[in-house]
């Protein structure tokens, strides 16, 4: 297991390395001089020098990605061009609104999703499947976004029973916590919910219908452990595919929710970069969201050998 670990670990390592060249690329292939769109119309010419000077982008290529390289394993991900503020002090004050929601909305679609799409699949053909292949066919129909404003609408600004915008931390208390992050969590999991269900209903159905399982039924096996010992162990491997999968989502929707309900994080920053131009913190918070993901990754293989120990690399 050990030699498993080291050999996934060192196989990100590539990986990480051609997310790093991308990410760097992206100032230098952007449309027009970097330097003159960070200064603006109104800049002189020896503003734009001093922001190329700045940049580092008056030196040869090799050298500019030689230089951002040693400075990133270093922890160095440069100066926010607009605050003149380190970079990772920017996503360090950022990071815990974008990390909590990720986590809260994550362990909501698990508790949520799986027992609907196994609950679907145990009553195929009923009205109880219909009713969850419909809610995921709905969830898969609107964008984040206008579910966010739906939301607002109905629970925030007509019953006023949440928040419509705005983060409390944890410190703050458990009660203001959870109003604060109900309405962004909900809004974010739902495409993720209809996923998840769907591929869990599926993967069952595929398992039910297994020899195996028909013997365990037919010697009377209770049906809660028919269902979680013997098909849901089994069928987990595409689920948690899914799972993985579906993270991509997450980092996509945080950036449109966060803008949503005014959630001073990482979405809410990239945004903010995006609107200045603020390159040097936009390469930092992309990194981050890379990193995030292919850890994300490596560790899904790992779960893979644990619920099916015949899986090898």
């Amino acid at each position: 297991m050990l030699g498993l670990i080291v050999r996934r670990v060192l196989a990100t390592v590539p990986v990480v390395g051609v997310v790093a060249l991308i990410v760097f690329s992206l100032l230098h292939f952007s449309p027009g001089d970097p330097a003159a769109i960070i200064a603006g119309d109104l800049a002189t010419t020896e503003d734009v020098e001093k922001i190329r000077a700045k940049l580092g982008l008056d030196e040869p290529l090799p050298v500019q990605f030689a230089r951002w390289t040693w400075r990133l394993v270093h922890g160095d991900l440069g100066n926010s061009i607009f605050s003149n503020l380190p970079v990772t002090r920017l996503i360090a004050q950022r990071v815990e609104p974008t990390l909590v929601l990720t986590l809260t909305t994550t362990c909501w679609v698990v508790l949520t999703a799986i027992p609907m799409g196994v609950l679907a699949a145990w009553r195929a053909g009923t009205w109880i499947d219909r009713a969850v292949m419909a809610f995921a066919v709905l969830g898969f129909s609107f964008p984040s976004f206008v579910i966010g404003y739906v939301l607002i609408f109905a629970v925030a600004v007509q019953l006023e029973l949440l928040p419509v915008q705005g983060y409390a931390p944890l410190s703050q208390g458990a009660v203001p916590f959870l109003r604060s992050i109900v309405l962004p969590s909900a809004t974010l999991g739902l495409v993720y919910t209809a996923l998840v269900a769907r591929m869990t209903r599926a993967s069952m159905i595929e398992i039910l219908g297994q020899d195996y399982m028909r013997t365990a039924r037919a010697k009377g096996v209770a049906p809660r452990r028919l269902l979680l010992l013997h098909g849901l162990k089994n069928a987990a491997v595409p689920i948690v595919t899914t799972l993985g999968a579906g993270v991509a989502l997450l980092i996509g929707g945080v950036v449109v929710t966060e803008s949503v309900f005014g959630i001073p994080g990482l979405g809410r920053l990239t945004v903010d970069a995006i609107v200045r131009r603020d390159y040097p913190v936009i390469q930092g918070v992309i990194l981050v969201f890379a990193a995030a993901y292919v850890m994300i990754n490596l560790v899904v293989d790992l779960i893979y050998v644990l619920v099916d120990p015949r899986i090898r690399y």
